[in-house]
């Protein structure tokens, strides 16, 4: 086996590991840069099953890495998308407290906005009709700055920059050895083997294993949850006319389900999140025995499912129940009838689970000799990839 040498290695062809490897070729343009992705095509996954909104960054924790990376990563995006001329639309959403109850969580997100720095306004219901007429809500937070955009578009454009700039990006290329030596690292795939002097790993659903591969401690194991979508008719699209999103859950990272509208037209309602039986399972029936026994004998999963299973019989129940979804939904805006929905293909989230049973939901991002690992990159990754790969590479810079 030919044995080709490179200056970075980049494992994973979504978003995150494009805008890299983008990054690189921008800052270091002597550098030769190659992407691994293991599937035919790139953003097969999580960048592929992306809902598309440009997250403000509102619901974060200030001072971590996603409420940072957020904010700068959206603005290097609407920069990315300005320079690219592709398409994106900032529509503005509504986050909508349908009671009294709900008031309290909602406050509190409207300080983490006012932190981070985003344009959000508290407004009352008769503002909250007026931009959408059908919501159900007493009160609201308005997020004019969040918008939509399609995270494939923007993943086709990275990678035409990358080869554009003397980048290489193999496909049909699994990684299924790292050899490391003192000065280089021996990366051994489908597609051949490569010595590399820097090794970036970004691969999602599979980033747990990759770390391993790698021998790099990572304390979480990723488990998937699927989430299931459905779409408005044309008919219904009248219903909503930009973001609206529920009071999430403190105790979870999912922002419960809502209704996005999309860059393309259409409007999708979802998602629930629901353990998928395979990593890479968008469909019921997808079942990957390896994975679902990773996740089931996992001693975090079990912790949360025992801690949770009130809210997962709930999300199954939605699952399989259009009616139960239809209720969900309907808690937004309660002219939605089951004739209003079609189904639409669901994404799978890769999410990194501690060993105590806790959802880990910031970014992890960690370095070692001649290695940058991404753990764990929950939404807004897509929005916050362009800042990620800069990062990234202010990581690998220090080692060069």
């Amino acid at each position: 086996m030919t044995l080709r040498k490179a200056d970075i290695v980049i494992v994973g062809g979504g978003i995150v590991g494009l805008a890299t490897a983008y990054q690189l070729t921008r800052e270091y343009p002597g550098k030769q840069v190659v992407v691994l992705e293991k599937e035919s095509k790139l953003a097969q996954h999580q960048t592929g099953h992306n809902s598309g909104v440009l997250h403000s960054g509102i619901y974060y924790r200030p001072g971590t890495l996603r409420a940072n990376n957020c904010r700068a990563g959206k603005l290097a995006m609407e920069e990315f998308c300005l320079e690219e001329e592709i398409s994106y639309d900032l529509c503005g959403k509504v986050i909508v407290a349908v009671n009294e109850s709900e008031l309290p969580a909602l406050e509190n997100i409207f300080e983490r906005g006012k932190q981070n720095g985003v344009n959000c306004e508290m407004i009352e219901q008769d503002r909250l009709l007026e931009l959408e007429p059908h919501a159900a809500g007493i009160k609201a937070i308005h997020v004019p700055e969040a918008g939509i955009v399609d995270y494939v578009q923007v993943a086709e454009r990275m990678a035409e920059r990358i080869r554009g700039a003397g980048g290489e990006i193999l496909t049909r290329a699994e990684v299924i050895n790292f050899r490391r030596h003192s000065d280089h690292i021996i990366v051994e795939s489908l597609a051949g083997m490569i010595e590399a002097k820097f090794v970036v790993t970004c691969a999602g659903l599979q980033s747990d294993r990759v770390a391993k591969m790698a021998n790099e401690k990572f304390n979480a194991q990723i488990v998937p949850f699927r989430g299931e979508y459905y779409e408005l008719v044309p008919d219904a699209h009248h219903l909503c006319k930009a973001l609206i999103y529920p009071v999430p859950d403190p105790n979870f990272p999912f922002l419960g389900v809502h209704f996005t509208r999309m860059i393309h037209g259409g409007v999708e309602c979802g998602p629930n999140a629901v353990l998928a039986f395979a990593r890479e399972g968008y469909r019921k029936t997808d079942i990957n025995l390896r994975d679902l026994f990773e996740s089931l004998s996992y001693g975090g999963f079990l912790k949360l499912a025992a801690s949770n299973w009130q809210t997962g019989l709930g999300e199954m129940w939605r699952s399989y129940s259009k009616a139960a979804f239809v209720k969900a939904l309907q808690h937004l805006i309660p002219e939605i009838r089951s004739e209003h929905l079609v189904s639409v293909p669901a994404g799978v989230r890769a999410q990194a689970l501690s060993p105590d049973g806790k959802l880990i939901d910031d970014f992890i991002i960690n370095e070692s000799e001649r290695m940058v690992l991404v753990g764990n990159a929950p939404s807004p990754a897509a929005t916050s990839s362009l800042n990620i790969g800069k990062i990234i590479v202010d990581k690998l810079a220090g080692q060069f």
